[in-house]
């Protein structure tokens, strides 16, 4: 097996990196926070004193970070880039700006291929390995990260490197509009009449059907509205959309709606707080309750023992 290096431990990357060693691979493993490489040592990882070390050691290197700076952090102060040695990989799991891919690309180590692979599917995907991610970099050469990825899930190939990204905020930008929708679909139904349950059956069986009916309602039911990903990160993500839609020569008002429904999110109940607050905005303004009995397993406890490559 190659030797891995991994940075980047939270949330999605700390599952992402024990379901690797517990595999078998040699994962050299590196976070600012102790306790996190603790938790990967125990799943079979070896601590890394830094993230250059982790570099240094690997055959493929993988980042996985909250925001684009973080990575220009680890990569250019931390002195990661510069550690990578020729013949080596670095694949960035982070949903990235696509300038600074490039940029990073055309300053590594001769030699280095270089791919962006930022994933989807949620802290229950990268627990249980059934994530999708979405490859960009040079055609020819996917294939040789390929199979190491298909042990955290689907693997889709993209095109040249940065388009995995923005296939990936193509399908975040669908995902904030119909979250900041869902809330108004069910103040709508509660408000005339209709139990919540009988809604969100009927909206699961219909043309309203979604990923955010299916896997994310459920946090709404709950009332915890799934912490595993904050306001800050979904405005961090619509600023990167943005970005993109400056090129696009079209008004594309719903996905300026999704964004302005996550910035008054974020001012009503702060930066930090859960994504799915964009539908508390709504049901608390409408003295409504959108709480529904049920067993609603939070998707930070799924297990993470689950077969190496069951996405496949």
């Amino acid at each position: 097996m190659p030797s891995l290096g991994f940075v980047g431990l939270g949330t999605m990357g700390g599952p992402m990196c024990r379901r690797l060693a517990r595999a078998g691979h040699p994962v050299h493993a590196f976070d600012l926070d102790p306790p996190r490489v603790a938790e990967a040592v125990q799943a079979g990882a070896i601590a890394a004193d830094s993230a250059a070390a982790a570099a240094a050691s690997a055959d493929i290197f993988l980042t996985s970070l909250p925001r684009p700076d973080h990575v220009q952090a680890v990569m250019v102060t931390g002195g990661a880039l510069r550690a990578l040695r020729p013949g080596t990989t670095w694949v960035d799991l982070t949903t990235n700006r696509i300038e600074l891919v490039a940029e990073l690309a055309s300053r590594a180590p001769a030699g280095v291929r270089v791919f962006d692979s930022p994933v989807t599917g949620a802290v229950d995907g990268a627990r249980s390995g059934r994530l999708t991610l979405f490859v960009g970099g040079d055609p020819d050469a996917v294939e040789t990260v390929t199979p190491l990825l298909r042990e955290l899930g689907s693997v889709v190939p993209c095109g040249p490197l940065g388009t995995g990204n923005v296939v990936k905020l193509v399908t975040n930008q669908l995902w904030f509009i119909a979250s900041a929708a869902i809330g108004e679909g069910f103040a709508l139904g509660l408000r005339h009449g209709v139990a919540l349950d009988t809604l969100w059956q009927a909206i699961r069986n219909s043309v309203g059907d979604s990923f955010v009916a299916r896997h994310d309602a459920p946090s709404i039911f709950a009332g915890h509205y799934d912490p595993s990903f904050t306001l800050d990160l979904c405005l961090k993500d619509l600023t990167l959309i943005h970005e993109l839609q400056r090129d696009v020569l079209a008004d594309l008002p719903l996905t300026d709606a999704a964004r302005a429904a996550f910035a008054r999110a974020v001012e009503r109940y702060g930066a930090r707080a859960p994504e799915l607050t964009v539908a508390k905005r709504i049901e608390d303004d409408a003295g409504l309750s959108f709480r529904l009995d049920g067993d609603w397993p939070a998707p930070w406890d799924v297990d993470e023992t689950s077969p190496v490559g069951s996405a496949q």
